[in-house]
This record gives C-alpha cells, structure tokens and sequence, in this order.
C-alpha cells in the first residue's frame, strides 16, 4: 500500500462522519486544511447565505484560512471577536452580540468515535453558541481531535489541550509552569464550562468539517 497512514486516516473519518451523521449532524470530509477552507467558502457559506458571521476562539479556524478569508469580507456582516484593537468591553460585548449571528465557526476541543462533540470554555461565548443561538454553526475538525470516549476527551483537554492553550494565551494559570493542571482557582483560568454534544438539534444545524490533518490543539 502506497499511503497507509492517509488510508488509515481516511477509513477512521469516514467511520465517524457515519456515527455524527446518525447523530444528525451534517458532516464533510476534506483531506486537507486547504481542503476544508474551499469546501467552506465556495460550497457551504455560499449555500447558507448568512447575513452575519462571527466565530469562536479556535486555532483550527485560523490555521486553515477562513478566517483571513472571511474578516475583511464587505458582503456579510462581520462580528470579527479576533479583532486585537477591542478593548475589553467591547470584545466581551461582540461576543455576546455574535450569540445570535447566521452562521458561527468555531472548532473543538475533542470528538468521540460514537460522533459526540467535548468542549471546556473559558468565557463561555464559544460552548454557548455551539449549544444554542446561531442559525447555522460550522465546526472545523482535526483528525488529532478524535477520542475513543467521553471520558478520553475529558483526559485529553485537561492532561493537554487545556495547558497548551494557556501557554499559547500566556495565562497566568499553575499549569502555565509545570503543564499539569492544577484544578487551579486562578482568575484567569480557561477552564469554567464543559458541554457534551450528544447531537446535533435541529437536525443539520452544525456542520462538521472532519480533516485528515493534525490541526489547532
């Protein structure tokens, strides 16, 4: 066999659009984050048509260029929460502006082999949109992300995803120094909101971008 580790890959994911479609999700495969950003942008925002656009914090979303893409975009309304020149009130205000936007992008921070979908927030805003709000919401996918359980997935975001995005975020946490998490009563902790996804309500509002790429943490 000529690719064995993209032939792996590419059977796991097609399983698992199998097990999140069953849970009503609307699920893509793309075999690259490039991939994903034309299979976003020329297919699934085109048919939505949203009037207004925000995201939530994800390294996924950025690193396959959607959001470069998307930001300066004159068409549709942007909520850009990215935005570094928002002070803090005014972030926090978008954030909750962008709750009720068209479509909303975000990632997440695991995905079980039965399809269900395992996030920890910091403020909320990005839980809180997958759960409810947006019309339509996109969730960017890296094969990195799939778990065998929810159990896993909770092991997996407070054993790495957790400490890797306080040191990307420069936080001032204890697991910013030692990489372990604390259970720590910092005030700026990340970690405040699970949500399991068990599915996808109403059927097809979230879509699933599944990758054949390591992406975000």
């Amino acid at each position: 066999m000529e690719n064995p580790v993209k032939n792996f890959w590419d059977l796991k994911l097609a399983a698992l659009k199998d097990a999140m479609e069953k849970n009503n999700f609307d699920v893509y495969l793309a075999s690259s984050a490039a991939d994903a950003k034309t299979l976003v942008l020329d297919t699934i925002v085109p048919e939505l048509a949203p009037q207004t656009v925000s995201w939530g914090g994800s390294l996924t979303h950025i690193q396959t260029g959607i959001y470069a893409e998307l930001k300066d975009r004159q068409d549709i309304n942007i909520l850009d929460t990215y935005d570094k020149n928002l002070s803090p009130t005014e972030s926090y205000e978008l954030r909750r502006q962008s709750l009720l936007v068209d479509l909303f992008i975000t990632g997440t921070n695991a995905v079980t082999e039965k399809g269900r979908l395992v996030n920890l927030d910091m403020i909320g805003n990005r839980v809180a949109a997958i759960t409810f709000g947006p019309k339509n919401v996109i969730i960017m996918v890296g094969r990195n992300k799939i778990v065998a359980d929810v159990d896993e997935a909770i092991e997996r975001i407070k054993t790495y995803a957790a400490p890797v995005n306080v040191m990307r975020l420069e936080k001032k946490t204890p697991c910013l120094q030692t990489g372990i998490c604390q259970n720590c009563k910092s005030p700026e902790r990340i970690c405040n909101a699970w949500t399991i996804s068990e599915k996808s309500f109403p059927k097809g509002r979230i879509k699933v971008i599944l990758i054949n790429e390591d992406l975000g943490f």
